[in-house]
């Protein structure tokens, strides 16, 4: 599993893209919960929205399904993340 690597290529696996909600008060939380979780998201760029209000992370992940992908999460995260499964595609 990697973050990335080939979304959107002839891959041989699915690519994934997690959305994890929390609350405000819930941020810290949020990013301390890696501290002690190996993942291959861990330590990479993701995008989030808490600075301005929205309080969500984004990770675009190859994962052989659903439940993998969320297993690249703490389970503080996970458990109020989704994946939805998606690949790339040319917009003309």
């Amino acid at each position: 599993m990697s973050p990335v690597a080939g979304c959107g290529t002839l891959t041989v696996m699915p690519c994934f893209l997690i959305h994890h909600r929390h609350k405000p008060e819930e941020c810290a939380v949020a990013f301390a919960a890696f501290k002690g979780h190996d993942s291959a998201v861990r330590h990479r760029p993701a995008l989030a929205s808490c600075q301005f209000g929205g309080h969500s992370v984004w990770w675009w992940v190859e994962a052989g399904d659903e439940h993998e992908a969320l297993a690249l999460l703490p389970f503080f995260v996970a458990s109020r993340a989704t994946a939805t499964r998606v690949r790339a595609v040319p917009i003309p």
